[in-house]
């Protein structure tokens, strides 16, 4: 008997560690891209957003957060002066009742990335300068999530003002 209890004790402390320890029980990602062509000879700049949502089980938050990168269509510089005035990146964790359902925006976070595009030509890795991270709130299994970006920038000497770049969003996760 004390073998059994012994065995029980010590699955159920394996188990309670896995729960403590687990990590996200649904992550997802959505990729997108878009072109920027500038006035002059300044080069033209593919902008690539990685926006990830996930559930984690061991706090029971949502969380959601957003990847910029970007690279130069040429290999040249002609024209180094100022790109952006300015370039901001909003990151949304969103939640509807349905498949079918409107969203709702539970929490959100703006992001002024316009020194950091405007001081590099290209980013390729991950750093807190290229990412825009959603304050996470609690999940609830009933409603059907996901995680959303959207960038707006306005550039340098063109004279169009602002211009919005919806991003494509994360499947939607539910359960």
């Amino acid at each position: 008997m004390r073998k059994i209890l012994t065995a029980a004790g010590l699955t159920s402390s394996a188990v309670a560690l896995g729960v403590l320890f687990a990590g996200p029980a649904a992550a997802w990602t959505a990729s997108s891209q878009f072109d920027v062509v500038f006035p002059g000879q300044k080069p033209q700049t593919t902008y690539y957003v990685e926006t990830t949502g996930a559930n984690t089980t061991s706090s029971g938050n949502m969380t959601g957060k957003s990847v910029l990168y970007w690279q130069l269509g040429v290999d040249q510089v002609i024209d180094g002066s100022k790109r952006f005035t300015s370039f901001k990146i909003t990151t949304r964790i969103e939640a509807r009742l349905g498949t079918s359902g409107v969203d709702e925006v539970m929490t959100k976070k703006t992001c002024d990335m316009t020194e950091v595009v405007n001081n590099h030509y290209a980013w390729s890795y991950d750093s807190p300068e290229n990412t825009c991270v959603a304050p996470s709130t609690t999940y609830d299994g009933e409603l059907w999530w996901s995680s959303d970006a959207t960038v707006v920038y306005d550039i340098e000497g063109d004279g169009k003002g602002a211009i919005t770049q919806e991003l494509q969003g994360t499947r939607l996760v539910h359960g």
